[in-house]
């Protein structure tokens, strides 16, 4: 360990150099002996280091989630180039820049702090061996050997011999038990870190093998902690156990306004947006207007909680813009069926028309030809008993309308009737 500490020791005085001008402010109100000085120095210093962080943190996200989004492929990848592995890895990284994607990038928040977590270690260990180092001097050294937090000295560790740790003005009880709780600290925050992400924040809808890798990291992680953590200084497990804090609010503040398409996530964060945007009739932020402007945009790629989403405001009497505002009433915006058809709610459904039975298809059609023929006679049904002609007269003016109607109802053809010819003699 000191070896890799070693490769490290170009930042240790950088990283020596912020402990103490956070001690000398915090010195000034805890005294410069207290372990209220240096242990806040240490959060401090996690506090900066994360803030610097945050660009390469909203990568490691995208780049989480685009690995989400491929596996289906890279899944079709393995199994059609499962016997030529070199074939398979040119496909990889063929899609992988097709798609801009780097899985390195999931990786860069915890590679790019290893150096700071080494560099304190090396500080840390110099101070428990009594060596000065960076721009700790003499005085700073012996300040900072006096520091104890709740009883354990600042540069003890869970493993170290009764004599060490009297030597920094403490006991074996109090340094085991103090290093012991926050190891388990460290450990539960970690574990509930990787939880939150396993069950909130991912892609239910996809089954992938990295939601396996990252269940099985779940249970790595808080293990692998615990093992190395007996060797860590009281001050590299408060400088660690800081940082899977930061680490567990930071992701709590990301679910909760920027989730994961498709996860239970993005399905209470829609529920709360239509909530508000029910409640005030409009979207009150630039936030929530991205928002429904990326849903809108999406059009039938919309996944199941954007649909409910959508027609949940339509029925509400609001509609979508593609601006991302919400207005009453109609409007030309997109929306989406159950079945991912998009309709528009400017435009009204087409009705189809009630299916007729037949006699009422025949009345109807027989109708229709009564009205486009022009009546030179009144038919038989319509004419009044004391204007019947009787004879021959009755039977020639009652022969044009009683055979359209005759032949309507028999439903051999519709609509008025084309006279015969004479015959030839």
């Amino acid at each position: 360990m000191d070896t890799i500490a070693s490769l490290f020791s170009f930042i240790t005085t950088p990283v020596s150099w912020v402990i103490v001008q956070f001690h000398t402010v915090y010195g000034s109100i805890f005294g410069p002996d207290t372990g209220w000085a240096w242990g806040l120095s240490i959060v401090s210093l996690v506090i900066l280091i994360r803030i610097c962080l945050i660009p390469l943190f909203v990568k490691q996200i995208k780049a989480t989630r685009a690995m989400q989004t491929l596996q289906p492929e890279m899944k079709k990848i393995q199994e059609r180039y499962k016997n030529d592995k070199q074939r398979q890895s040119e496909e990889m990284m063929k899609l992988y820049k097709e798609t801009g994607t780097n899985p390195l990038s999931s990786c860069l928040p915890i590679l790019a702090q290893s150096p700071f977590f080494f560099a304190l270690y090396h500080v840390l260990n110099g101070i428990a061996s009594g060596d000065t180092i960076g721009v700790i001097n003499q005085s700073l050294l012996t300040s900072a050997q006096k520091a104890h937090i709740f009883g354990a000295p600042l540069a003890a560790k869970f493993t170290d011999s009764s004599a060490k740790v009297e030597a920094l003005g403490a006991t074996i009880t109090d340094v085991r038990v103090v290093t012991a709780i926050m190891i388990v600290l460290m450990s539960a925050s970690q574990f509930y870190t990787q939880r939150q992400l396993m069950t909130k924040n991912v892609d239910t809808t996809v089954k992938t093998p990295f939601m396996q890798q990252q269940k099985m990291l779940m249970y790595v992680f808080p293990v692998m902690f615990a093992v190395f953590g007996i060797n860590f200084p009281v001050g590299v497990l408060v400088y660690w156990m800081t940082t899977n804090v930061w680490t567990m609010g930071q992701q709590m503040y990301v679910i909760h306004n920027n989730p994961t398409p498709g996860s239970k996530a993005q399905a209470a964060n829609l529920e709360r947006l239509y909530k508000h945007v029910t409640n005030h009739g409009k979207t009150r932020n630039r936030r929530e207007r991205a928002i429904v402007k990326a849903i809108v945009v999406k059009g039938r790629d919309r996944n199941e909680h954007e649909r409910k989403f959508i027609n949940g405001l339509n029925k509400a009497g609001l509609a979508a813009q593609p601006d991302g505002t919400v207005v009453k009433g109609e409007s030309t915006v997109v929306t989406q069926n159950e079945d991912g058809t998009p309709t528009t709610a400017a435009t009204p459904r087409r009705q189809q028309p009630k299916r007729q039975s037949k006699s009422q298809r025949q009345g109807g059609s027989s109708k229709a030809a009564d009205d486009s023929e022009p009546k030179t006679a009144l038919t038989k049904s319509d004419e009044p008993e004391d204007a019947k002609p009787a004879g021959p007269a009755k039977k020639a003016e009652s022969k044009p309308g009683a055979g359209t109607r005759s032949k309507a109802q028999s439903g051999q053809r519709k609509g008025p009737q084309r006279p015969k010819s004479p015959s030839k003699k």
